[in-house]
């Protein structure tokens, strides 16, 4: 009987997706398009979205032949190794987020170092990131900054966790980049007029690359008084503390 050769592991892509409803020829690459439409199996944080956008795209194999393997906040660790079978049984596997480049601010971190342990290669495929395009656009510092993900939800704790990150944007001449849930981006905005001093500067990154898109800094004086609705609106808040 001939010796059984063993598989050589498959490649995981890392799939960037839109950042919402628009055009993928604006915000993808054909390389992107072209890798996500040959593939079979996809990691996904919810099926029903990432099958629309693989719509979008055009796969080879029909829709509903697609495996589609779960991933997100509530996946246990133990489970992340059997999402990684297929890759060591030589195929190929999309990793795909609900928006934007995955296992950044996203679940998929967790697989991806898991994968680099078990000696899968892993590709990123080019695409939109909110962080990154805000802190493009904001004109504040590019050179030291940080994402902090979700500020604290209750008052207390989020206003004296702004406090720190202006202390520490200050003092280190650092841009500190957070996000909130949209539906709470109004209060955290305010939050941020109250806290912060006059002449920190703020960014409000909305709607990256969608039409509506709007990137506009200014001082905490100058955003004082204005009428800024960003109500449910995808947004990605910077502040600098300046000198």
């Amino acid at each position: 009987m001939a010796p059984v050769t063993p598989h050589l592991p498959g490649t995981l892509y890392l799939i960037p997706t839109t950042l919402g409803e628009g055009s993928l020829d604006v915000a993808l690459p054909e390389q992107v398009k072209h890798i996500a439409a040959t593939l079979r199996t996809f990691i996904v944080e919810h099926p029903k979205t990432a099958r629309q956008f693989l719509k979008q795209i055009g796969t080879q194999i029909p829709l509903q032949e697609l495996r589609m393997l779960a991933l997100n906040e509530h996946t246990p660790a133990a489970q992340l190794p059997e999402l990684l079978q297929p890759l060591l049984e030589g195929e190929n596997v999309g990793l795909m987020s609900e928006a934007g480049c995955p296992a950044v601010a996203d679940p998929g971190a967790d697989l991806v170092r898991l994968a680099h342990q078990q000696g899968i290669k892993v590709v990123p495929l080019v695409g939109p990131s909110s962080i990154l395009l805000a802190l493009m656009a904001s004109g504040l510092g590019g050179q030291r900054f940080t994402f902090h993900g979700y500020l604290p939800a209750e008052s207390s704790p989020r206003l004296l966790r702004i406090k720190e990150l202006e202390a520490e944007s200050r003092n280190k001449q650092q841009t500190q980049i957070f996000i909130e849930t949209p539906y709470r981006n109004q209060q955290l905005f305010q939050a941020i007029l109250e806290t912060c001093g006059k002449n920190t500067r703020l960014c409000l990154a909305t709607d990256i690359t969608l039409p509506s898109e709007s990137i506009v800094t200014r001082t905490v004086a100058q955003w004082r008084g204005l009428q800024v609705d960003i109500n449910k609106k995808p947004t990605v808040f910077l502040i600098h503390g300046g000198a």
